[in-house]
């Protein structure tokens, strides 16, 4: 993929020192950066997996609501920051590389760079597997 802006690298290199699993989109919403402590939830080293194009997202990781209705790409919040250039944030499951399904609390930004160019999003998430479960017991 093509060289990124200045803001972007910096980006990622902050994202790469940060304890919170993030990833990075560009403009276009190919996935080009996760950071160390997503890759427990990808399921891969981002050295391995390296960047994805926006059209193989989907089925790289399939998402759904946390009650495994079937999410559309319009409604994941890395998607709605892109395109809306708000921030989103939103409860989902996906399933990683590895085949297994995680549930996490996703948080996305729009980066934009100087006079309102759209550089990319920013995303945050953890997984909720254990608030789950306690929401689940009462």
């Amino acid at each position: 993929m093509a060289q990124q802006p200045i803001e972007m690298i910096l980006l990622r290199l902050w994202a790469s020192y940060i304890a919170v699993p993030m990833w990075i989109t560009d403009s276009d919403g190919n996935l080009v950066f996760y950071n160390e402590p997503a890759e427990a939830l990808v399921g891969r080293r981002f050295d391995e997996a390296g960047e994805i194009k926006a059209a193989d997202l989907a089925s790289v990781f399939v998402t759904s609501d946390l009650n495994d209705e079937p999410l559309p790409v319009t409604e994941i919040p890395t998607w709605v920051a892109l395109t809306d250039r708000i921030p989103a944030h939103r409860k989902l499951r996906f399933r990683a590389f590895d085949g297994s399904w995680r549930n996490i609390e996703l948080s996305a930004l729009p980066i934009e760079g100087q006079g309102g160019r759209l550089l990319g999003s920013l995303s945050a998430f953890w997984e909720i597997e254990k608030e789950i479960e306690k929401e689940i017991e009462k």
